[in-house]
C-alpha cells in the first residue's frame, strides 16, 4: 500500500492487490490487557467542537482508494490521532438509524446483516490492524450508550405514551421510535405481572376471591374471565395501534366488561359501608407491602447465593 500523511493521519491506498491489514490474531480479546471498548474522545462528544468536524472532513473527502491506517500499540489497543478518528467515526454509525435500528431489544438480538454492513462501512474508510471483533465490541457500546441515551432524553420522562409517540428524536425514523416506545410499555406490563405494581384488575380478583382462591360468586367467576379475555385483546390491538394507551387499560376493560351502572352496583356490594372501603384499601395496601417484603428476600437469596458460589 502506498501511504502519504495529511493533517497528522496515516493515510495508505488499498489497491487491488494489497492485503487487508486486518487480522483476528492481532488482538486477544478478553485479554485483561485489551480494554472492552474505546472512549470516545473529547472532540467527538459534542456537535459543537470544530476538530471533531473538521477530522471527520477529511475522511469523507478521502478518494475511494483511500483509507486512514489505524496502527495499535503491543497491547492491540488503536493509537494515534488515527484511533481518535475511527472512535468518532464508531459514534456516528452506532447513531444512524438506517443502518443501526434502535427498536432492537439488545445489541445481540439486531440482525448480522446489519452490523456486516456497518463494520464494511468502517472498513471502506479505516485500515484496521486491530481485530474485526474489537471493532464490532467497540461498536455495539456505542450503539447500547446511543439508545441510552435517547431514553434518558426522551422517552423515561414522565408524560404519556402519546406524547412519547409525538416526541420523536431529531434523526430518528418515526416507526423505531414507536417500536422502542411500545417495548417500554412492554416492558412495564411485566413488570405488573411480576408482582412489582398491582392494577385495578389484579384489585378486582383479589377483593372477589375467597381465602382458598376461588371467586366468591359464579358470577364474579365469569367476570374475571370476561376481564382476561378483554385484556388479552387490547394488548394484541396495543402491539400495532400506538393510540391505545395501556396506562389506562385496565379502567377502559371494566367499564367495557361491567358498564358504568353494572360496576358501580357490583362496588356498592362490595363495600356498602365506609369500613368494607376502608378494609379492602387496606387489603390492597398490605398486599403490596408483601409484595415488597418477598421481592427483598428474593434478593436477598440471590445475593446468599451467588456468594455461596464464589
Amino acid at each position: 500500500m502506498r501511504r502519504r500523511r495529511l493533517r497528522d493521519l496515516s493515510i495508505v491506498q488499498n489497491t487491488p492487490n494489497s492485503k487487508e491489514v486486518n487480522s483476528e490474531q492481532q488482538t486477544v480479546i478478553g485479554s485483561s490487557n485489551v480494554p472492552e471498548t474505546l472512549d470516545e474522545p473529547a472532540e467527538f462528544q459534542s456537535n459543537v467542537k470544530g476538530q471533531g468536524r473538521t477530522l471527520l472532513k477529511v475522511l469523507y473527502d478521502l478518494n475511494p482508494v483511500e483509507r486512514v491506517k489505524v496502527s495499535r500499540n503491543s497491547h492491540g489497543q488503536p493509537v494515534g490521532s488515527e484511533a481518535r478518528l475511527l472512535v468518532g467515526y464508531l459514534a456516528i454509525i452506532a447513531r444512524n438509524a438506517n443502518m443501526l435500528p434502535i427498536n432492537y431489544e439488545s445489541w445481540h438480538h439486531m440482525p448480522d446483516s446489519n452490523k456486516n454492513q456497518a463494520f464494511d462501512n468502517i472498513k471502506e474508510r479505516f485500515a484496521l490492524e486491530v481485530s474485526d471483533d474489537y471493532i464490532k465490541k467497540a461498536l455495539g457500546k456505542k450503539w447500547r450508550d446511543h439508545k441510552s441515551t435517547l431514553k434518558k432524553q426522551y422517552f423515561k420522562k414522565d408524560i404519556s405514551r402519546e406524547e412519547k409517540l409525538r416526541n420523536v428524536p431529531p434523526g430518528m425514523l418515526r416507526y423505531q421510535w414507536e417500536d422502542a416506545v411500545r417495548f417500554g410499555n412492554s416492558k412495564r406490563r411485566e413488570d405488573v405481572s411480576s408482582g412489582q405494581k398491582v392494577g385495578r384488575l389484579q384489585l378486582f380478583e383479589i377483593t372477589h376471591r375467597k381465602k382458598d382462591g376461588s371467586p366468591m360468586t359464579s358470577e364474579a367467576g365469569e367476570i374475571m374471565e370476561k376481564l382476561k379475555e378483554k385484556k388479552v385483546e387490547y394488548e394484541a390491538i396495543a402491539s400495532t395501534d400506538s393510540s391505545v394507551d395501556l396506562e389506562n387499560i385496565d379502567n377502559k376493560i371494566i367499564t367495557e366488561v361491567l358498564g358504568p351502572e353494572r360496576y358501580g352496583r357490583i362496588a356498592q356490594m362490595q363495600a356498602n359501608t365506609v369500613e368494607q372501603i376502608a378494609e379492602v384499601q387496606k387489603k390492597y395496601e398490605e398486599l403490596q407491602q408483601q409484595l415488597r417484603v418477598e421481592a427483598a428476600a428474593a434478593a436477598k437469596e440471590a445475593e446468599a447465593a451467588a456468594m455461596a458460589a464464589e
